[in-house]
């Protein structure tokens, strides 16, 4: 499989080809690539495709990194230091933005005390990045305020981890998937979310037949090749594994060896979960039946090589530590870990939430894997960094960090790579309190998010390409990030900033003058005093994170660092000498045992009333990112699932006057935003499912975060983004329309924007798509639109169609023949076939034909409408697909993508084709 995207950027006279080895920016999966850049005289071009060599993926890639190139423009960037919030913005330069940071930094420290200042940071930073943040705070600053978004991810894995192992570490590898016999997962859109890995699964079940669980109160892609789907009630998986947890015990699955020998705490733990020892309790408990749950255990117990992947749906929760705990407490009893094909995975969101880990970037934590709350660990550290103080109390997590800024307590904050007015829960809290916040700096590679709007200080952050460094993925494997594209304008590394404000406050220790550099201090400080593995019991230091292999490499050694699973306790380590952790116990407690982890079955927070009788759950989609700052830029990734939307199964739909495409307001006690309606049979009764990526930048009210519940763990502090009660009604509109402009107009029509009362932006391969909604009367709507595109010179051709009293208004506007905007204003059923009007901007002129077809809003031929998209990679709709199954009477996906390619590069798609096959299949049989 070759996955490829290009792009051509500036243009250039040399003529050169250069090929560069790297990671790919978005999952935790950790893929690597391989980027082409080529110079000729007509300008750049960037390939990107899969490196064949890289032990996470070997060449495969979704469908995000396959596009990673049509996200490398500059048309979003920030290329200068700039100061004063949107509006007043001005540009500067490097030493009067960090003089002011560094000023008003020892100002706060001086008048209010060091806490007063915070950092929120993100997992998309390199290690590298990670490290010196952490030490300018924790060491230098002497506080602990920095946290990180992982925080909102992964961070109830952490402690779970910690309480299980002693340590913050997923004991299994990739490759154990290949070699299981039973995946279960749980909480995890995989095939969305972390396609690559998938796909593994997926191979190893065509080639052995694994048996694979799905638990997931929704019926995802993922469910599509389940041999069992457990569609769980929001917030009950300890209900669940303390069920299995009882099961295991009463029936003898226990492997009494592994248990004596390596565990302890095991009575409280099946004391603490009596509750579930009935499986009609779990059954009500959860709303799975008795029949599927005595499957379920049954299969886990009689099967000897399980592998529990378990991300969000765990993770995301006011008691995801208990849930991962009850998780891990299972495979514990049975002794299902450390084995080949046998584990739980804990499977992180970001590029580099490991890397953060290991550098200490949460607000609990110290970097190497020690402890903030242990005098001894703080001793190290700061012995080691040489540094005047370090840190000696537990920060404020990400919720609380921004609660702290709008009471006052935090007079200063740099926001680092990250974009919170979007990502956190009860978003528009985050408005108010950077609205408040005396001084506000962000580093970002993006002129205008929601975040920079409040940016006192903007900092020029360096992007992907042209940041050079580490980053680890959810095995623990360590690869290099290098850069292949020259840095633009004023742009810097994160770490850059950061030392230069540290010496500008008189701190000596930072003096880098590369990565290289920083790897080296990183290495070195996870092996200072760190015991060896035969050691360990006469030392509180031991921990498994180190480095010790890698203190000593050249300069050289780093840039070619091959891609290599720590511990590294040896320079020339075998590959696979750390691919499993725990066979023979050797926990990281002092003791050398895991603990079993009392957990009990507690209800969420908040749940639903007469107010709020639904349960809105969040997450990804597969072809967007995070708050969509990256992949929003490519018009490949926008026509998967282009609007913002939210899912709702018919019977609720109908009890709430919902229709299927229609606009509808979801609204909690914490905030409102509208999205599209999609009518599922796929979610529960009683349960809504919106996605997380819209901003204010693309759409007028669709930040999914201002309605999510902020309650946390009380643990973790990880938000509880899958159970938010929350109430459902139509959004009435007088009309709906769709507007599309060619690229380098679309700027003219921001006023017309602040008109609508609805709006979202969808970017096409020549165009940008606006679909708009408003309250006004028809004909004075049509009248200001037409009033406010900017189209009034000679040269501009407009063709019009209105017909008042069926409320219909069709205009065309061309130039020299070509098409440069087109406004369609009509009932929903009667708009046109997006994406067809998009094609028509890809031609050079437009024929008489295509104009009259243009006019009338509809294709001359609609037989050979392919449907909404399926397939992003070879651009092949839903349509297309079922005529091709039904014709040919396919029954399997591989015959599907032998006749229309579907699936046949990223494979991201696969799972929808089993679906439509599935669904061909049951329409056949009535």
């Amino acid at each position: 499989m070759k996955s490829i995207s290009v792009v051509e950027l500036q243009s250039s006279t040399a003529s050169s080809t250069r090929v560069t080895q790297t990671t790919c920016p978005y999952c935790g999966v950790g893929c690597g690539v391989t980027a082409k850049v080529t110079e000729t005289t007509l300008g750049k071009k960037v390939e990107v495709t899969g490196d064949v060599n890289h032990p996470a993926n070997y060449g495969k890639l979704c469908i995000k990194g396959s596009n990673l190139a049509e996200t490398l423009g500059l048309q979003t960037r920030v290329l200068h230091p700039m100061l004063g919030r949107k509006g007043r913005r001005e540009v500067s330069t490097w030493d009067t933005a960090l003089d002011r940071i560094a000023t008003q930094f020892q100002q706060c420290i001086d008048q209010y005390g060091r806490d007063s200042i915070a950092f929120y940071v993100s997992g998309q930073l390199l290690t590298e990045d990670y490290y010196v943040v952490n030490k300018f705070v924790k060491g230098y600053l002497g506080t602990a305020n920095i946290d990180t978004n992982s925080r909102l991810c992964m961070s109830s894995a952490v402690a779970a981890h910690k309480r299980a192992f002693g340590e913050d570490l997923v004991p299994a590898s990739y490759e154990d998937f290949e070699h299981t016999e039973m995946v279960v997962l749980v909480g995890s859109n995989t095939a969305w979310c972390h396609p690559v890995l998938y796909q593994r699964m997926m191979k190893a079940k065509e080639q052995r037949d694994v048996f694979v669980v799905v638990i997931d109160p929704r019926f995802t892609s993922t469910c599509e090749t389940a041999d069992l789907h457990l569609p769980i009630l929001p917030g009950q998986d300890v209900a669940l594994f303390n069920g299995l947890l009882q099961f295991l015990n009463k029936q003898g699955h226990i492997d009494q060896a592994f248990v004596d020998a390596y565990t302890e705490g095991l009575a409280q733990a099946l004391n603490s979960s009596e509750s579930e020892a009935s499986l009609d309790t779990v059954a009500e408990r959860t709303g799975i039946t008795v029949e599927k749950l005595q499957y379920f255990y049954e299969k886990f117990a009689q099967t000897d090589k399980v592998m529990t992947l378990f991300s969000m749906g765990v993770n995301q929760s006011s008691r995801g530590v208990d849930k991962a705990n009850s998780i891990i407490n299972c495979h514990l009893l049975t002794g299902k870990i450390g084995k080949l094909g046998a584990a739980p995975f804990s499977m992180t969101g970001q590029p580099n939430a490991m890397g953060g880990r290991e550098v200490g970037g949460l607000a609990n934590m110290l970097a190497a894997h020690l402890e903030l709350d242990q005098p001894a660990h703080r001793q190290l550290v700061q012995e080691f960094w040489n540094s005047p103080l370090i840190a000696d109390s537990v920060g404020l997590k990400a919720v609380d960090l921004f609660h702290a800024i709008e009471s006052g307590k935090i007079k200063a904050v740099w926001i680092m790579a990250t974009n919170p007015v979007v990502s956190l829960p009860d978003a528009d809290q985050v408005k108010r309190a950077l609205d408040k916040c005396e001084l506000v700096v962000v580093s970002d590679i993006c002129l205008d998010t929601d975040t920079t709007q409040y940016a006192d200080v903007l900092l020029p952050a360096l992007g992907w390409g042209e940041k050079d460094g580490t980053v680890t993925n959810s095995e623990r494997r360590i690869s290099r990030q290098h850069a292949f594209l020259d840095v633009p304008e004023q742009a810097k590394a994160d770490w850059w900033a950061i030392a230069e404000v540290a010496k500008r406050l008189g701190f000596t220790g930072f003096d880098y003058q590369n990565s290289y550099e920083i790897f080296l201090e990183h290495a070195r400080l996870s092996a200072y005093q760190n015991t060896s593995l035969k050691q360990r019991l006469a030392s509180n230091t031991f921990r498994y994170f180190n480095l010790q292999g890698l203190t000593e490499i050249s300069v050289n050694e780093y840039d070619d660092l091959q891609p290599v699973q720590w511990p590294v306790w040896d320079k020339n380590q075998q590959d696979n000498a750390v691919a499993r952790l725990f066979s023979q116990g050797g926990f990281s407690h002092s003791n050398a045992k895991a603990k079993f982890v009392a957990t009990s079955a507690i209800d969420p927070v908040y749940s639903i009333d007469n107010e709020f009788p639904l349960i809105l759950n969040t997450g990804r989609i597969r072809d967007q990112w995070h708050t969509m700052s990256r992949t929003g830029l490519s018009a490949t990734l926008a026509t998967h699932r282009a609007e913002p939307y939210c899912e709702i199964h018919p019977q609720d739909a109908l009890k709430y006057g919902i229709q299927d495409a229609s606009l509808v307001e979801v609204r909690s006690k914490w905030g409102l935003c509208v999205l599209r309606a999609q009518v599922s049979e796929h979610i529960r009764r009683g349960q809504i499912f919106a996605p997380i990526h819209w901003n204010d930048q693309v759409a007028s009210d669709a930040r999914i975060g201002k309605v999510v519940n902020p309650v946390v763990d009380p643990i973790s502090g990880e938000p509880e983004f899958k159970h938010t009660p929350v109430i459902m009604q139509p959004f009435y509109t007088h009309w709906q329309g769709v507007l599309y402009i060619r690229q380098g107009f679309e700027s003219y029509i921001e006023k017309m924007l602040n008109r609508m009362v609805w709006w979202t932006k969808i970017t096409t391969t020549k165009a940008v798509r606006y679909e708009l909604a408003d309250r006004h009367k028809f004909s004075q709507t049509t009248q200001q639109l037409k009033s406010l595109l900017p189209f009034d010179e000679e040269s501009f051709e407009w063709i019009n169609l209105e017909d008042q009293s069926a409320h219909i208004s069709h205009s065309i506007i061309l130039q020299h023949g070509v098409l440069i905007a087109s406004l369609y204003i009509a009932p929903s059923a009667l708009l046109p076939d997006r994406d067809w009007v998009a094609g028509l901007f890809k031609r050079e002129r437009l024929s008489a034909m295509h104009r009259k077809a243009l006019l009338a809003g509809q294709a001359m031929s609609m037989s050979n409408n392919d449907g909404p998209l399926v397939c992003s990679c070879f651009k092949v709709g839903k349509n297309k697909i079922i005529r091709t199954i039904q014709e040919q009477q396919l029954t399997q996906e591989k015959q599907v993508t032998a006749c229309l390619k579907v699936g046949g590069n990223c494979g991201s798609c696969l799972p929808e084709i089993r679906g439509l096959i599935k669904a061909c299949q049951m329409e056949n049989m009535q």
